[in-house]
């Protein structure tokens, strides 16, 4: 297991010229994300969920129209839609009608408000977990939600801006080649081994999880 700073140092030899720090993601402070409403949640978890293998861009247009469809994401709304409303929304032009996903929102704002009246907010219960067990939200929100598996935990995650890392395929290919895992981590074993080397990095650095992630992702292709 390479250390952090051979990690920085290859990246910058190999981007020599550009600014490293601007490639990296933003993330937010427990702060931050406790103010974040919970529609926001439901809305970029279920914008994870929609953009799962389709262009973002085709996603990303169409999101004003769901956030009109869903009552803003509202969880406590979307969370009491009848089948009929639902089934309603499969002849909806504006939104991308797939009927797995569609029924995924109102499970999701379920999972939200059940998750909000033990927490006082979804909200809290993203803030306050750890970065140091963040394999474990990911496999909370595939086991509490609805199409939440693969890489779409960590995905929605990011983009709420909670710490995270993202085994993307080059990060996968640079834990690989630092012979940490041999094979695409999947077990909940190879998942704690590689929490395990991100908080080693962690703590060498002082970084961000999503910080290391990227900055992973650059050692591989060279």
């Amino acid at each position: 297991m390479k250390t952090f700073s051979w990690i920085y140092e290859h990246v910058v030899a190999h981007k020599a010229g550009e600014d490293v720090e601007a490639l990296l993601p933003q993330v937010k402070s427990a702060e931050e994300l406790r103010a974040i409403g919970d529609d926001r949640f439901l809305s970029q978890m279920q914008l994870r969920i929609f953009r799962a293998g389709l262009r973002h861009a085709v996603v990303d247009a169409k999101w004003p129209a769901f956030e009109q469809a869903f009552f803003g994401f509202d969880p406590n709304k979307v969370s009491l839609m009848s089948d009929e409303q639902l089934e309603k929304l499969m002849q909806n032009e504006q939104i991308i009608r797939h009927w797995g996903k569609i029924k995924s929102v109102r499970a999701n704002a379920l999972m939200v408000t059940e998750l909000a009246e033990q927490h006082g907010s979804f909200a809290n219960l993203i803030a306050d977990w750890p970065e140091t067990e963040i394999t474990e939200l990911w496999a909370f929100l595939k086991k509490q939600g609805q199409q939440l598996g693969g890489r779409s935990g960590a995905y929605f995650l990011r983009q709420a801006g909670k710490d995270t890392f993202i085994l993307t395929d080059d990060v996968v290919a640079a834990l690989k080649a630092q012979d940490i895992i041999d094979k695409p981590p999947t077990a909940k074993r190879d998942l704690q081994k590689v929490q395990e080397c991100f908080n080693q990095w962690q703590q060498e650095s002082g970084r961000p999880m999503a910080h290391i992630s990227r900055l992973l992702s650059y050692t591989v292709g060279w």
